[in-house]
């Protein structure tokens, strides 16, 4: 059972989902993966930091053949976007020819996800999806095909399972939402 309240900074948390509840969404989003990539051997690329649980457990999860690799982009200062992406740390991988699926954390604005997808488009994989833990759909700026959402949430600030506030909360696991 997750902790009634927590605090972070100057601000309160509630329990909103469960690790249980994180743990179903990530199972039926394997699933999903293992059959559309059954007979493919695609290369997960884990957005960080905020992706690191979610990508673990949902590699635990999957029974066909596959990598990861890792990048660092950031747009998130205190609870919000900036806007500006930056990358922080980048693909060394030759991804010509690759089925590639970007595991993102959460997906509000889209300006994060919609840079990558430009910079790794641009290199011409075989194939190229998005599978994240949450989506906000009322949040989007952009127009994006996420084919492989896990859950979809309001337009609630969230912490825990990997996401922070300055820092923060990545380290609980369940997820808070802010009061």
């Amino acid at each position: 059972m997750p902790q009634s309240v927590i605090s972070l900074h100057n601000k309160q948390f509630a329990p909103y989902l469960t690790s249980e509840q994180l743990a179903d969404a990530v199972r039926e989003l394997a699933a999903r993966l293992n059959a559309d990539y059954a007979t493919k051997t695609p290369l997960f690329v884990a957005v960080l930091n905020g992706s690191f649980m979610f990508a673990s457990d949902l590699l635990k999860e999957l029974s066909i053949d596959c990598e990861i690799s890792f990048v660092k982009m950031a747009s998130y200062e205190g609870t919000s976007s900036t806007g500006a992406v930056k990358e922080l740390l980048g693909l060394r991988e030759d991804v010509q020819g690759r089925h590639l699926v970007v595991l993102e954390d959460i997906v509000d604005t889209g300006h994060t996800i919609r840079a990558l997808l430009d910079t790794l488009g641009g290199k011409n994989p075989a194939s190229l999806e998005v599978a994240c833990l949450l989506i906000k759909p009322d949040c989007l700026q952009h127009k994006l095909d996420i084919r492989y959402p896990a859950l979809s949430i309001p337009n609630d600030f969230v912490v825990g399972y990997g996401l922070d506030y300055d820092g923060l909360g990545r380290n609980y696991p369940d997820l808070y939402k802010a009061l």
